[in-house]
C-alpha cells in the first residue's frame, strides 16, 4: 500500500484552458492530447481541459480543432508537478497569434460612425466560400441582404444597384476588376483574392464613412493579412477545380516583420476537355498573392503588397458548334502593385501614405481568329490618411488621394456573305481623378451617444466636375443592450474612361450621384446574439443608360433602335425598404443568421419618360447560415438563399410561347432563385501537421435557377423576340484537401 501511495504521488498532471484568439471566447469541443501517448482529453464548455496520471518526462502538448490553426508547445514534467496552459487558438484564415486580441464584442463595429456594416469573421468566410471556387467574394454573396442569381460569377448586388456601382475596396485602394473573367458575353468569373490571405471584410450597404469614393451603391471593404512573425507555416490545398499553395514566416531574426505569398492555379478546363462533349467553359487560372512587412522602427512599417492573376478561355474543340461572334479564346490578366508607409509620430496619430500600380489586360477572339472584345486599363495611386485619436473613442481622420486613370478598347460584331464589321464600342483616354476627406467623430454622454460628421471633394479631369459629399451618423444607445443608428450621406460617382470616351458617350456625362438615409434598431439577446431592424432610403439621380438602345413597341408600332444609341445621365430613381436580421456569433457554438430583406427599387427615364423596375429590383431576399462544430474534429454548415426573380431586362413581354416586344421596361421577371448548400469540414492531427478534408454538395435540392445572358433578336414583323438564358449549377458535389504544417 505504501508503495502504490508513492508511485501515484509521483504521477504529474496537465491542465489549463483554451480560448479563441480574436474574441477570447473559452473553446469547447477542443482535442488536446500529449503528442505520442495515449493521454488526451476534450475540452468542456468553458474551454478547460485537466490530463492526469502523467509519468515524469518531456512531452509536446498538442491542441486542435477543425478550422484553427494546429498549436504545439513543448515542456518538461518533473515528478508529482502540476503544469498549467493558457492555449490561444487562432482560426485558420487568420494570422496566429498566441496573445488574445480582443479589440470589441462579436457585433460591435470597428467604425461606430457607419450605421450599415456587417462584417464577416474569419471561419464565416471560409465555410460561406465553395470548395469548387474558394472565393472571398462568393461568401459575400451569403451575407444578409445581398443578391446574386449568377452562380458562374463573383458579382452581386446590393439594394437594387448592380456591381459596377458597389466598390471594392482593398487595404483602402479602390480596386478596378480584380478577376479572373471570360472577355465578351460568357459572364464567368472568380475574384483573384485569396481567401487565406484576407484578415477581414466588411460590406457598407449605405451611408459609409466619407474616406471611402467614387461608389454610389455600397462599399465592401477588404482587408489583407500580414504573415506570422513566429515560425515558418504553410498550407497546401486542392479541390475538384483547383490547387494552390500558401507560406508564411518571420521576416529577420527579431521578429520586426513577416512575409506571406500564395499561388493558385486550376485545373477543371482540363478536366472538362477530356470528360464533356460539349467544353463550353474550358476556363482557366492562374494567380497569386504576396505581401512583405517590416517595422523600420516601433513608429514606422513599411509593407509591399503583390497580386497578379491570370486566366483565359480556350473553345478550340468546340469550334465547329460556336457562332460567329461567340468567344472562341481569351486572356485576362490583373496586376497590383502596392507599397505602404506608415508612421505614427505620436501614440494618438497614425500617418499612412500608400503608392499602387494597377493594370489590366484582356482580349477575346471569335472562331475565325477575328478579335471581338480588347479592354486595356491602367492606372496610379497614391493616396495619404491620418487619423488622430483623442479620448476614449473621439477621431478625426482626414486624406487625400489622386488617381491618373488610362483606358483604351474596342467591341467588334462580324456578319459574313458578305463580310462586314459592326464597331459596337470604341473608346480611348487619359484622366486625373482627385479628391479629399474630413471626418470627426465625438462621443457623449459616457458613449451612449456618437455623432460623426465628415465630408469629402472629388475632380475628374475629364468632366471638370468639382463634386461635395456629406456624410453624417448618430448612434444612441439608451441601454447598455440597445442602439439606434441613423445616418445620412450623398455619394457621387464619376463615368469610367470607356463610358466618358464611347463613341456613344454624347455630348458629356456628368458623375452620378446618390443620397443615402439610414435607420437601424438592434437589441442584444445576451452577449452573443441579436435581433437587427433595418429600413433605408437611396435616391438616385443622373445614373448612366442609353434610353433608346433597346428595341420595343412605340405608340403601336414596334421600334427599330439606331446602332448609335446615346449614353447620358437620363435616369433617376430611388430603392427603398426594410431588412430584418436575427444573428448570433459565436466561437464555441452555433453560429450564424437569418436575415429577410423586402425592398423595391424604380428607375425614371426622362428621355423614355418612363417609371420602372431597376434591372436588379429584388422585392424579397432572404439570406441563411448556420455553422456548428459537433465534434473536435468536425464542422457542418448550410447556406440558403432565396431571391424572388429579377427583371429580364428590356421592353418585353412574357406568354407561352416566349417572349414578345412590349411597351414597358423591366416588366417581365426571371422565376425566384433558391439555392440549399451543404459543407462538412473533417480534421485529423498528426504529429507534425494537419489534413483536413472539405466536401459540399452545391444545390443540394437540384433546383433550377436560371440567368437572363443575352438578347438575340426579333421578328420585325410579329414583334417574336429570341433571348438567351442560362442554367446554373444542379446539384453539384465537390470535395477538396487541405494540409498544414
Amino acid at each position: 500500500m505504501v508503495t502504490l501511495t508513492l508511485a501515484v504521488s509521483l504521477l504529474a498532471q496537465v491542465f489549463g484552458r483554451v480560448v479563441d484568439g480574436r474574441s477570447g471566447e473559452p473553446l469547447g469541443r477542443v482535442a488536446v492530447q500529449l503528442a505520442g501517448t495515449p493521454h488526451r482529453a476534450e475540452t468542456g464548455p468553458g474551454g478547460e481541459f485537466r490530463i492526469e496520471g502523467v509519468a515524469a518526462g518531456a512531452y509536446t502538448l498538442s491542441v486542435s480543432t477543425v478550422g484553427y490553426h494546429l498549436v504545439k508547445k513543448d515542456f518538461t514534467l518533473a515528478a508529482g508537478e502540476s503544469k498549467e496552459f493558457e492555449v490561444v487558438l487562432t482560426a485558420s484564415t487568420l494570422r496566429q497569434t498566441e496573445t488574445v486580441e480582443v479589440t470589441a464584442g462579436p457585433f460591435e463595429m470597428e467604425r461606430a460612425e457607419s450605421p450599415s456594416m456587417l462584417t464577416l469573421e474569419g471561419l464565416e468566410a471560409k465555410n460561406l466560400a465553395s470548395v469548387l471556387a474558394d472565393d472571398p467574394l462568393r461568401a459575400v454573396q451569403g451575407m444578409p441582404g445581398v443578391s446574386s442569381n449568377n452562380d458562374f460569377a463573383s458579382q452581386f448586388s446590393v439594394r437594387g444597384a448592380d456591381y459596377h456601382r458597389i466598390g471594392l475596396f482593398v487595404d483602402d485602394l479602390l480596386v478596378h476588376a480584380p478577376f479572373h473573367q471570360v472577355q465578351g458575353e460568357l459572364g464567368a468569373s472568380m475574384t483573384i483574392l485569396n481567401g487565406d490571405a484576407v484578415d477581414a471584410i466588411a460590406l457598407h450597404s449605405g451611408a459609409w464613412p466619407a474616406r471611402f469614393a467614387d461608389r454610389t451603391g455600397g462599399v465592401l471593404d477588404v482587408r489583407s493579412r500580414e504573415g506570422d512573425r513566429a515560425r515558418v507555416r504553410g498550407r497546401a490545398t486542392a479541390s475538384a477545380s483547383n490547387a494552390g499553395a500558401l507560406a508564411e514566416g518571420p521576416l529577420g531574426r527579431a521578429g520586426r516583420g513577416s512575409w506571406i505569398a500564395g499561388v493558385r492555379k486550376s485545373y477543371l478546363q482540363y478536366i472538362i476537355r477530356r470528360t464533356s462533349a460539349e467544353p463550353s467553359i474550358a476556363f482557366g487560372f492562374t494567380d497569386g498573392q504576396g505581401r512583405l512587412s517590416y517595422d523600420l522602427t516601433p513608429r514606422h512599417n513599411l509593407s509591399l503588397s503583390l497580386m497578379d492573376g491570370k486566366s483565359g478561355l480556350d473553345r478550340e474543340d468546340a469550334r465547329a458548334r460556336l457562332g460567329v461572334n461567340s468567344p472562341m479564346s481569351s486572356d485576362y490578366r490583373s496586376t497590383l502593385i502596392h507599397l505602404a508607409w506608415k508612421y505614427t509620430p505620436a501614440d494618438r496619430l497614425l500617418v499612412t501614405n500608400r503608392l499602387a500600380w494597377l493594370r489590366e489586360r484582356g482580349i477575346s477572339w471569335s472562331k475565325d481568329n477575328l478579335p471581338l472584345t480588347r479592354d486595356g486599363y491602367g492606372e496610379w495611386v497614391w493616396r495619404s490618411d491620418a487619423t488622430w485619436s483623442w479620448g476614449e473613442a473621439g477621431t478625426l481622420e482626414l486624406g487625400g488621394s489622386a488617381r491618373r486613370l488610362r483606358d483604351d478598347g474596342y467591341t467588334n460584331r462580324y456578319q459574313f456573305n458578305p463580310f462586314a464589321i459592326r464597331r459596337l464600342d470604341l473608346y480611348r483616354g487619359t484622366g486625373l481623378h482627385s479628391g479629399a476627406y474630413a471626418q470627426h467623430a465625438v462621443p457623449l454622454l459616457s458613449g451612449r451617444v456618437r455623432l460623426a460628421a465628415g465630408a469629402r471633394w472629388d475632380r475628374h479631369s475629364v468632366s471638370g466636375a468639382n463634386v461635395y459629399s456629406p456624410f453624417a451618423s448618430l448612434s444612441l444607445s439608451p441601454r447598455a443592450s440597445t442602439r439606434l443608428s441613423l445616418g445620412w450621406g450623398q455619394y457621387a460617382q464619376f463615368p469610367e474612361l470607356g463610358q466618358f470616351f464611347s463613341m456613344f458617350a454624347r455630348p458629356w456625362l456628368a458623375p452620378e450621384r446618390a443620397n443615402h438615409f439610414e435607420a437601424g434598431l438592434e437589441q442584444r439577446l445576451g452577449a452573443r446574439s441579436r435581433l437587427r431592424l433595418e429600413a433605408y432610403n437611396r435616391q438616385d439621380r443622373d445614373l448612366l443608360f442609353r434610353p433608346w438602345f433597346e428595341p420595343r413597341i412605340l405608340s403601336g408600332r414596334i421600334f427599330n433602335p439606331p446602332a448609335d444609341a446615346a449614353l447620358r445621365n437620363s435616369q433617376r430613381g430611388y430603392a427603398r425598404g426594410v431588412q430584418m436580421l436575427a444573428q448570433r456569433r459565436s466561437a464555441n457554438g452555433f453560429t450564424g443568421w437569418v436575415s429577410y430583406s423586402f425592398g423595391q427599387s424604380k428607375m425614371y427615364d426622362r428621355d423614355l419618360k418612363l417609371w420602372f423596375p431597376s434591372d436588379y429590383d429584388q422585392r424579397h431576399t432572404v439570406n441563411l447560415f448556420a455553422s456548428q462544430r459537433i465534434r473536435p474534429s468536425v464542422n457542418l454548415s448550410v447556406k440558403w438563399v432565396y431571391g424572388s426573380g429579377f427583371p429580364v431586362p428590356g421592353f418585353l413581354l412574357k406568354d407561352s410561347a416566349g417572349y414578345l416586344l412590349g411597351g414597358a421596361r423591366n416588366s417581365a421577371r426571371l422565376d425566384p432563385y433558391h439555392r440549399l448548400d451543404f459543407r462538412a469540414n473533417k480534421s485529423k492531427v498528426f504529429d507534425r501537421w494537419k489534413l483536413t478534408g472539405f466536401f459540399e454538395v452545391v444545390n443540394l435540392f437540384n433546383r433550377s435557377n436560371y440567368r437572363f445572358d443575352t438578347f438575340n433578336g426579333y421578328n420585325s414583323r410579329t414583334g417574336r423576340a429570341t433571348l438567351t438564358f442560362d442554367k446554373m449549377f444542379p446539384i453539384l458535389p465537390s470535395a477538396g484537401i487541405a494540409v498544414e504544417f
